[in-house]
């Protein structure tokens, strides 16, 4: 620079060049990014459980359901529940009962007697905030409509979990530990290779999915599991969900904590139907989440503990889907991937 230049005022596009490589730019982005996040954070859980609101309950029946008092009963509880009933008739109870154990309905209306009485049927585990509101429901109905209606629960949650919201819990635990696990092998075992670090990241996930099942099992007693069966589920989220901070890590850089907060606690836990069952959340959300690892976790974890021998694959296939195609992305986009070690001998490279 000529002689004096450093006394004048710097440029603004000198400014600029100096704050670009100064430690104060990724920090305001951050502050900006953070203070986005909380309000995304606290606007997607509330709109998703503040206030859950049924919008179709399915729901078996069985005998003259459109007769007379019974066809006033189910009216009544479509108004008092402000949502429709998606009837699913069938012939007998044996039949209605298999259906809520293939978690396709709800609860059971049996009308009898030519509508004067009925039985309706809840399932606690199915969900059981959707048990309760039908439950809370059906009196005051069936005194409106004339209808002696007698509620029970035919599927409860256990005594450990009345709420039904320890599954969310375990499930949310093996969510957020499986892509903290993977940043904390990004940030302090950096040098890992590709296949390394997808062993490693499987090791933690099987051993951490271990002791999530035996802490709430043998430590705790709040669930009864089906141990073999809850650890896999879990080492599987575990292991899904730390690729998918991978794969994204492989992708996005440093900013791969935004798509994976994004997916997976913003969008995914709030619509995977642990907290709030899935009739009581947004059409939209609903639909989603089972395609989402949390919604699968919550889904194959529920069905164990509460309906065995009643498993879907479905939300196997899910969580398979999703570490099979982050493992795929990362394996094939490996060299974009911070971290990384290199193959040749130090003294041969030297």
């Amino acid at each position: 620079m000529p002689h004096g230049a450093h006394g004048r005022p710097a440029t603004r596009g000198e400014r600029w060049a100096s704050f670009k490589e100064s430690p104060f730019l990724p920090a305001s982005v951050l502050v900006l990014i953070l203070a986005a996040a909380a309000g995304l954070f606290a606007g997607s859980y509330t709109y998703s459980m503040a206030n859950p609101t049924p919008r179709h309950v399915p729901t078996a029946v069985v005998g003259a359901y459109q007769e007379g008092r019974g066809k006033a009963f189910v009216d009544g509880m479509e108004k008092a529940l402000d949502a429709s009933l998606a009837i699913h008739a069938y012939d007998s109870r044996a039949a209605a009962v298999e259906a809520v154990d293939d978690q396709e309905v709800f609860a059971i209306l049996e009308v009898r007697e030519a509508g004067s009485a009925a039985t309706l049927d809840v399932s606690g585990a199915s969900g059981a905030s959707v048990a309760e509101i039908i439950a809370r429901a059906a009196p005051a109905v069936g005194r409106e409509t004339g209808v002696a209606v007698t509620v029970k629960d035919i599927k409860p949650t256990q005594q450990g979990d009345p709420r039904g919201l320890a599954i969310f819990y375990v499930s949310l635990a093996a969510v957020i530990i499986g892509f903290v696990g993977a940043i904390q092998l990004s940030v302090h075992a950096r040098a890992l290779n590709p296949l390394e670090r997808i062993a490693f990241t499987a090791a933690y996930a099987l051993l951490g999915g271990f002791v999530i099942a035996a802490v709430v099992d043998w430590v705790l007693g709040a669930l009864d599991l089906p141990f073999a069966e809850s650890w896999l589920i879990l080492a599987l989220t575990m292991f899904a969900s730390g690729m998918v901070f991978t794969m994204f890590n492989t992708l996005f850089g440093r900013w791969a904590m935004l798509p994976t907060w994004g997916l997976m606690v913003l969008l995914g836990n709030p619509s995977s139907g642990g907290a709030v069952s899935w009739p009581l959340l947004p059409s939209l959300l609903g639909t989603v989440g089972r395609w989402l690892p949390p919604g699968a976790s919550v889904n194959a974890q529920h069905t164990a503990v509460y309906f065995a021998g009643h498993q879907h694959l479905f939300p196997f296939l899910v969580l398979a889907g999703w570490a099979l195609v982050s493992c795929a992305v990362f394996w094939t986009w490996r060299h974009r991937h911070p971290g990384g070690r290199e193959g040749t001998p130090a003294h041969a490279a030297a």
